[in-house]
C-alpha cells in the first residue's frame, strides 16, 4: 500500500511539474513584453557641445568655411548606429536566455539609455525583425522612440536622436530566391508619416528564424528558474498568433486591417509597399557577404534590376558591422559554375580553402584511419564534395560530428580586415560598384551606394565599438554557460558523409554556431557630415549620401572633389572630361579613459550603469590615435556586358603614408589616367588607423606552416566551457573608416 501511495505521489508530482512546464512554454505565466523604462535625465548641453569643439580643433579652417558656405561644406561630423536590435527580435530574445549566457530582457528603453549614456551616440535607429513584430509591439516601439527623443534638453541641439525602423530579413535556399537582409528607416516619428505595420519577408525559413521551441523554453526554466523565460514564452506566442493573421495580397496598404502581418516576398514588393505608403524612408542592405545564410553561388548581379534595387530609396549599403566586413572583392568562389549551369567544388589555392574541399579531406582522413584503401577514401572524398555543393549553405552538415578545429580556415577570406564568416565576394561593396546593367541604348544601370557602418547588436546596445572589452556582452557571441553543458571533445566521427536532405530551417538552427563566434566583433558606426544636430539635419545628410562608415572608432574623415569651380562632397556624382581634384583628410579617434563620465552616473545611477554599460562608457581622453595611411580605391564600372570585374578594381590605387601627427593626415590628388581612359570611374577612401587590439582581431587564430597555410586553429568559442568569458580574444588590427564614393562619369567635351 505504501509503495502504491508513493508511486501515485511521484506521478502526481511529475504531472504537476509537466503541467507547470507546459504553462511556462505556452506563455500563460508570462507578462506581455513591454518597452521598459529609460532615464529622463538629459546629457548636459555643455558636454554635447564639446564634441563639436573637439572636431573644430583639428581643422579650424574647415569650421570657418562651413560657417561661410554651409551649402558647400557641412560643419560637423555626427556618429550613429543604423542597425540595432532589442529583445523584441526573435533571435535577440533567444540569445537573452540564461542558458545561453544571456542577460535577460533588453527592450527599447535599454537601447535609448545605452546610446545616450554608454556609447554617447549622436543618433541611432531601432531595427527589430519585422517577421517577429506584432502590431502591438510596432505601435509601442514607436512610442518608445518618441519617449527617448523627448528626453533631450534642447530639441534644436539634442544629445541623441532616435529613428524608427525595422529589418526586412529575407533569405532563400538558393541563389535564385535569395535577396538578403535590409534595414528600413523612417525620417519621421509622426503618426501621419509612419506605416501602420512593419513589412516582413515571406520566405518560410526566415519567418521561423529566431523562434524558440517550446521544449527549449521549458528546459531553460527548468535549469535556471529564470523569470525572463516566462515573458519570452508569452512573446513568442504573441508572435506566433500574429503570424496567423497575414495580410491579403493585392490590397492597397491603407485598406488592410491595422493588426494584420504585412509581407513582401522580394525587394521589389518591399519597395512597392513603401511607395504605396508614400513616407520618406531609406532601405539599407547589409550582410551582403555573410556566408552563414547566403547561398554559395549568390551574386548581387541579379539584384541590379528592378526586382532587387530602387535607386531612390536604396541609396546606402552597410559595409561593416559586428558580423564582419563586406568591402573587398576576391576572385575565388565557394563553388564554381560549369558550362551546363551546374556548380562544382573548386580546387584550393594559396589564398582560399573551399569548405566543400575541406569536407572531403575530413572524410578522407577518417577513412584512412579506418584502414580503407587510398582509392576508396578518394572516392568518399569526391562524393562528400558533391554532397556539400548540392546542399549549399547546409553543406557542412554532410560531415557527421565535425568539430570547429576540423575545418581549419575553410571558407574564409584570409587577407581581409575582420571579414564576414564564410565570405561571399560576389556580395562585396567593390563588386557592387563595379557592376553595370545594360538595356540597349539606355545608360547603364549601376549601384551608386553611399557607405555606412553599424553594429547589428542584439542586446540593445547601439554603438558598442567604443572599447574593445566584454566580448560576451559587447558582441553577439553566444554559447552555453559554463556548468550547464560541455561540448563533447573532438571525435573521429563516421567516414561516410550523411546524404539526408537538410532544410534551410535546419541550418539556421544548427549552423556552425561555435565557429562563427570567432567572427563576431564590436560594431561599426555610421558617420554623417551634417549642418546641425537635429533629426532633419541628420536625415538631409544621409539622403545626400554625405556619410561614411567606421569599424567602431570615431575616426574623422573628409573626402571632397573640386571640379570646374564647384565643390562635391563624398557621395556626390559629377560629369566631366577632366579629372577632378580630390582632397582627403582623416584624424584618428580619441584614446579612451577607463570608466564613465560623470553624466553617465547621474543619468543612470550606479546599478544600471553597471548592468547596461558594464561601468565602461565612451570616455575620450585628450589624446588621439594616429592615422597610419590613406588609401584610395579606384573602380571603373563595366563598360560592356561580361567585362571581368577583377580587372576593374584597383585596390589600392593610391597610398599616402601619414606622419605621426595628432592633428591627422591630409593630401590631394588627381587622376591623370581618367581622361585617357575615357570611361566612368568611382573613387573612395580608406583611412587606416595605427594598430590597436580588437576582439576577435585574429578570428580563428590560425597556426601556420612554412608556406603560410593554416594547419591548426584556436577558435574563440561562445561556449564558456571552452573559451572563458573573461577571454576577449584580443589581437592587433588597424581600425579604419570607409568614405562614401565620389562617382565621376565621363563625358567627352563636357
Amino acid at each position: 500500500m505504501k509503495l502504491k501511495t508513493l508511486v501515485i505521489a511521484v506521478l502526481l508530482i511529475l504531472a504537476g511539474v509537466g503541467l507547470l512546464l507546459w504553462l511556462v512554454a505556452a506563455g500563460f505565466l508570462g507578462r506581455e513584453v513591454g518597452m521598459g523604462t529609460h532615464s529622463t535625465v538629459p546629457v548636459p548641453v555643455e558636454e554635447v557641445a564639446l564634441r563639436a569643439q573637439r572636431q573644430q580643433a583639428v581643422w579650424p579652417e574647415r569650421a570657418e568655411t562651413a560657417r561661410e558656405t554651409p551649402e558647400q561644406v557641412d560643419s560637423q561630423i555626427l556618429f550613429g548606429d543604423f542597425h540595432v536590435h532589442t529583445t523584441l527580435s526573435g533571435d535577440a530574445a533567444s540569445m537573452s536566455m540564461a542558458l545561453l549566457g544571456g542577460e535577460g530582457s533588453r527592450p527599447p528603453a535599454a537601447a535609448c539609455d545605452f546610446a545616450r549614456y554608454c556609447s554617447s551616440l549622436d543618433f541611432w535607429s531601432i531595427n527589430d525583425h519585422a517577421e517577429q513584430l506584432s502590431s502591438r509591439i510596432w505601435r509601442e516601439t514607436l512610442d518608445a522612440v518618441r519617449s527617448c527623443n523627448a528626453v533631450n534638453a534642447d530639441p534644436q541641439y539634442p544629445d541623441t536622436v532616435a529613428f524608427l525602423g525595422f529589418e526586412w530579413s529575407q533569405m532563400g535556399d538558393s541563389a535564385k530566391n535569395h535577396y538578403g537582409h535590409r534595414n528600413v528607416i523612417f525620417a519621421s516619428t509622426d503618426d501621419d508619416k509612419i506605416p501602420a505595420r512593419p513589412i516582413a519577408s515571406r520566405s518560410p525559413e526566415t519567418i521561423k528564424f529566431g523562434g524558440l521551441p517550446r521544449a527549449l523554453r521549458a528546459l531553460n526554466f527548468l535549469l535556471t528558474g529564470e523569470r525572463n523565460t516566462l515573458d519570452l514564452s508569452r512573446y513568442f506566442e504573441e508572435v506566433s498568433a500574429a503570424r496567423a493573421n497575414v495580410c491579403a495580397d493585392g490590397v492597397p496598404v491603407r485598406d488592410l486591417p491595422a493588426d494584420c502581418l504585412e509581407e513582401a516576398a522580394t525587394p521589389a514588393e518591399l519597395f512597392a509597399k513603401l511607395d504605396d505608403w508614400g513616407y520618406d524612408s531609406l532601405v539599407i542592405p547589409h550582410g551582403t557577404t555573410w556566408g552563414n545564410y547566403t547561398p554559395p553561388d549568390s551574386s548581387w548581379e541579379k539584384q541590379l534590376g528592378a526586382i532587387g534595387h530602387d535607386p531612390a530609396r536604396q541609396t546606402l549599403v552597410e559595409v561593416y558591422s559586428g558580423h564582419g566586413t563586406g568591402e573587398v572583392y576576391r576572385p575565388w568562389l565557394a563553388v564554381e559554375a560549369t558550362g551546363d549551369g551546374s556548380v562544382v567544388c573548386p580546387q584550393p589555392t594559396a589564398d582560399y580553402l573551399p569548405s566543400c574541399w575541406q569536407a572531403g579531406e575530413i572524410i578522407r582522413r577518417r577513412c584512412l584511419t579506418e584502414g580503407e584503401s587510398e582509392d576508396e577514401c578518394e572516392a568518399r572524398a569526391v562524393r562528400t564534395r558533391e554532397l556539400y555543393v548540392e546542399r549549399g549553405i547546409a553543406g557542412h552538415l554532410v560531415v557527421p560530428d565535425a568539430q570547429v578545429e576540423d575545418w581549419l580556415d575553410a571558407g574564409q577570406c584570409k587577407d581581409c580586415f575582420l571579414p564576414a564568416f564564410n565570405y561571399r565576394p560576389l556580395g562585396s561593396l567593390q563588386y557592387m560598384l563595379a557592376l553595370s546593367g545594360f538595356d540597349g541604348d539606355k545608360p547603364p544601370r549601376r549601384f551608386r551606394f553611399g557607405v555606412i557602418g553599424s553594429s547589428d547588436n542584439h542586446s540593445a546596445r547601439p554603438g558598442t565599438g567604443y572599447k574593445e572589452i566584454n566580448r560576451q556582452q559587447m558582441t553577439d557571441s553566444v554559447g552555453m554557460i559554463k556548468g550547464w553543458f560541455n561540448r563533447p571533445g573532438p571525435t573521429t566521427g563516421p567516414s561516410i558523409p550523411d546524404p539526408v536532405d537538410i532544410t534551410l530551417l535546419d541550418i539556421v538552427d544548427r549552423a556552425e554556431r561555435d565557429r562563427i563566434n570567432s567572427f563576431f566583433s564590436t560594431g561599426g558606426l555610421v558617420a554623417v557630415h551634417a549642418a546641425g544636430r537635429t533629426r532633419d539635419d541628420i536625415w538631409d545628410a544621409v539622403k545626400r549620401k554625405q556619410v561614411y562608415g567606421t569599424s567602431g572608432d570615431r575616426i574623422l574623415l573628409w573626402f571632397d572633389a573640386e571640379h570646374e569651380g564647384k565643390h562635391y562632397a563624398m557621395g556626390s556624382e559629377l560629369l566631366g572630361k577632366e579629372s577632378p581634384r580630390f582632397s582627403v583628410k582623416a584624424v584618428g579617434a580619441f584614446e579612451q579613459l577607463p570608466g564613465c563620465p560623470e553624466s553617465g552616473r547621474l543619468g543612470l545611477g550606479t546599478d544600471r550603469l553597471q548592468a547596461l554599460c558594464l561601468n565602461e562608457c565612451y570616455n575620450p581622453s585628450e589624446k588621439r590615435k594616429l592615422i597610419e595611411r590613406l588609401e584610395v580605391i579606384k573602380i571603373t564600372p563595366q563598360a560592356e556586358p561580361g567585362e571581368p570585374v577583377a580587372n576593374l578594381i584597383q585596390d589600392p590605387w593610391l597610398v599616402h603614408e601619414c606622419p605621426a601627427d595628432q592633428l591627422g593626415c591630409s593630401f590631394s590628388f588627381t587622376d591623370p589616367e581618367y581622361s585617357t581612359g575615357a570611361r566612368d570611374a568611382v573613387y573612395y577612401v580608406r583611412a587606416i588607423q595605427a594598430t590597436s587590439d580588437a576582439i576577435n582581431g585574429d578570428n580563428l587564430r590560425c597556426e601556420f606552416d612554412d608556406e603560410g597555410q593554416c594547419i591548426a586553429v584556436n577558435p574563440c568559442h561562445g561556449n564558456a566551457a571552452l573559451t572563458e568569458y573573461e577571454d576577449d580574444c584580443l589581437a592587433p588590427v588597424n581600425e579604419r573608416a570607409w568614405s562614401s564614393p565620389i562617382f565621376v562619369d565621363y563625358k567627352a567635351g563636357g
